[in-house]
């Protein structure tokens, strides 16, 4: 290998023909570019067709852009009023005139403009009357064999920083054209196998990086394009692969190997209800898991109310009847309580020790918890991320189930993991949130995946509608007449920190409008919001699953935690405000019981596409994974998951909604690999261990998923 070259790309980019100290220091902070191969990185976000010369007479539409070849034929200085001036030139073609003009740097225009010479003039048409005009035109004298003339023109992301200091997209684009002139084959190691880029007709990493920068075809770009997306997701995906092996053969994990007293008897004798055949399938894949003498790392998906609980209790019982304690942690606090209510409950008279923990549980029985954890008398602790805190000592930790587990940072799970010292804890992270196929590959690509996709039987389709302002009457009419059957109802308001004061005002408002048609004594309402004081809101809740209220106003603080199989309808105000993955969590609030159940969304006739979009979806389907794909499709991976995963999306050019058959054959390809060749040894898959290497020593936490 060339040796020079392979050191070219990582030359420090101050060193590059026209940047210097405050040009590098700029691209440093504005683009992070550190080096020639970063500037390389930065792709362009689209292109202007160069290829194709406009006729001056076909020049007619206001703000086209055109390209034109055309002889300068005068060129003046027309000065204005308070020493302002411009400089203006007229071109001809073989089909008529244009007029260029520049209200900027005119003088070295006038001063270096050629009258009689054939320029190559590119810009954007302005009409005043007949006159066809473009002003600031980018020119190239035609005799210059210019192969930029001749190709689609890159153009890139810029800030007004990089532009004030002429780093703007022109500077750039010549910039990466002075270093692939300097380079050849050999600066960029092909990372992948000869086979790989036969099979799947791959051009070389030589290629791709000269044509996404400087395509002379619309072929040239697909296949720079092709190339690198490939890339980006097949390395993506062995590195989550990869880790999941090494994680199996390195991680001596508990084995549970007994099935015993505990479970049998809960099994058997406390269950109230049978197992719906995907509960039993996910059951049996998580035993297996805890069998086999590795630590267990699976993400277990389901739907509201799909028996995700259940499902965990059994596992639980599993480890305690091989000697080993559990943690579970959820995110907020309410939803901590009401799984230490529920799960207490359900394991009321077994012998099963549960208890308790979050920060605000302090001295003497904060003590005793963490005794009973460490001398091992207690069985199963719930709580909040209090769980993670170095105080927290536990005996034999063995199973540590994580719920909303996107809610958790890396390093918080991490420190789960660690509190077992002689063996790691098998982890089973557990979402209601329905993840599409896409992302679950991308972000959780290294859990093996289990789906309850099945709901208990006798539970009905929640009922939803949409409504608009006007229809209210009839609204009320409904909630009297549900109220009379017995029934309690939700009713909800966004809550959007950038305009939280608007949004308490309008909670606020609804609460008096509705005072005036459900007065007490005959009518209580409830009102939470998470800007009240956490005893005030416990005790709110508690009113309404007491049955004392029979309406809550809430903001979306009840989108997870609060469990009322009597609450039967869901009325969502202001819906266009709401994502999708939000308005069906709020959903599954209702429908827990026998009864039938209702979500009533509530909006403005003013509504966008993607809002109507939106509403049209939650009426059509209570399928959590359909809405997950259409919430996909409409805000992209970042938005859905939130920020605490963006740097597993942090793609150059991939998008995972469009690029999802890419991402399937990556994945395909690399999981034969690792099956055949998990160490990369063959000699075809040295070029893939190498750049891996590289990988790993330029980010040590890439891939690091959960």
């Amino acid at each position: 290998m060339n040796q020079q070259n392979t050191n070219i790309l990582d030359t420090p980019i101050e060193f590059l023909k026209g940047v210097g100290p405050k040009k590098a220091e700029a691209l440093q902070k504005e683009l992070r570019v550190f080096t020639f191969r970063d500037l390389l990185f930065h792709f362009p976000f689209r292109y202007e067709d160069r290829t194709k010369f406009t006729l001056a007479k076909d020049a007619t539409q206001e703000g086209q852009v055109v390209q034109i070849k055309a002889t300068i034929i005068s060129v003046e200085v027309v000065k204005g009023k308070r020493r302002s001036s411009r400089t203006q030139a007229i071109a001809k073609d073989p089909s008529g005139f244009i007029n260029l003009v520049w209200f900027q740097g005119g003088k070295w225009i006038a001063d270096n403009l050629k009258t009689g010479h054939e320029y190559v003039i590119y810009g954007k048409v302005s009409l005043y009357g007949s006159r066809k005009t473009i002003a600031h035109p980018e020119l190239s004298l035609a005799n210059e064999s210019s192969t930029l003339n001749k190709t689609f023109i890159p153009v890139y992301h810029s800030t007004e920083k990089l532009d004030r200091m002429g780093l703007d997209s022109k500077a750039r684009r010549k910039l990466c054209k002075t270093i692939l002139d300097k380079i050849d084959e050999n600066a960029f190691l092909d990372n992948l196998s000869e086979t790989i880029k036969t099979k799947l007709k791959l051009c070389s990493r030589f290629q791709a990086m000269n044509w996404i920068h400087f395509p002379e075809s619309e072929e040239q770009r697909q296949s720079s394009i092709n190339r690198l997306k490939f890339e980006e997701l097949f390395f993506m995906q062995l590195r989550m692969l990869q880790n999941k092996e090494l994680r199996k053969k390195k991680l001596v994990g508990a084995v549970f190997e007994s099935v015993g007293d505990h479970f049998l008897n809960f099994y058997n004798n406390i269950l109230p209800f049978e197992l719906t055949g995907a509960q039993k399938r996910v059951i049996k894949e998580i035993r297996a898991d805890m069998g086999k003498g590795f630590q267990m790392n699976r993400l277990l998906q389901g739907d509201v109310g799909a028996g995700k609980t259940i499902v965990a209790i059994l596992s639980m019982l599993i480890a305690i009847d091989n000697g080993f304690q559990c943690c579970m942690m959820a995110p907020t606090q309410i939803l901590a309580q009401q799984h230490f209510t529920g799960i207490s409950e359900m394991l009321e008279g077994t012998g099963v020790k549960v208890s308790f923990l979050t920060g605000s549980i302090k001295s003497k029985k904060r003590r005793d918890t963490l005794e009973a954890l460490k001398d091992g008398t207690l069985d199963i602790i719930i709580g909040t991320h209090a769980l993670i805190e170095d105080k927290v000592v536990f005996q034999n930790l063995g199973l540590a189930i994580i719920d909303e587990q996107h809610r958790f940072g890396v390093v918080q799970r991490a420190k789960l993991w660690n509190k077992n010292k002689k063996v790691a804890p098998h982890v089973l992270v557990m979402t209601a949130t329905p993840i599409p196929r896409t992302l679950a590959m991308t972000l959780y690509g290294d859990l093996d995946v289990s789906i309850i996709d099945e709901l208990p039987p006798g539970r009905k389709d929640i009922v939803t509608l949409h409504r608009y302002d006007p229809h209210r009457p009839k609204l009320i009419q409904f909630m009297r007449e549900q109220i009379k059957l017995g029934r309690q109802i939700y009713v909800v308001y966004p809550l959007i920190e950038e305009s939280a004061k608007l949004d308490l005002a309008n909670l606020d408002q609804g609460y008096e409008y509705l005072r005036q048609y459900f007065m007490p004594p005959d009518f209580q309402i409830s009102v939470v919001h998470g800007r009240m004081k956490a005893k005030d809101k416990d005790f709110e809740m508690q009113r309404f699953v007491e049955g004392k209220t029979q309406i809550m106003v809430a903001t979306t603080v009840i989108e997870v935690g609060v469990n009322v199989p009597n609450a039967s309808v869901m009325v969502i105000e202001n819906t266009e405000r709401f994502g999708l993955s939000q308005l069906h969590q709020l959903r599954g609030r209702v429908g827990r019981g026998a009864e039938q159940s209702y979500c009533i969304l509530m909006s403005s006739y003013k509504l966008s596409k993607e809002g109507k979009e939106r509403i049209a979806t939650m009426v059509k389907t209570n399928n959590g994974f359909e809405i997950a794909e259409a919430d996909l499709r409409l805000r992209g991976p970042g938005d859905m998951m939130g920020t605490q995963q963006s740097g597993a999306l942090d793609f150059r050019l991939v998008n995972i909604v469009q690029d999802n058959k890419i991402l399937n054959v990556a994945r395909h390809i690399a999981e034969q690999i690792i099956e055949e060749d998990p160490y990369f040894q063959n000699p075809e898959n040295v070029n893939i261990n190498k750049y891996l290497a590289k990988v790993r020593l330029r980010d040590r936490n890439w891939g690091r998923i959960s």
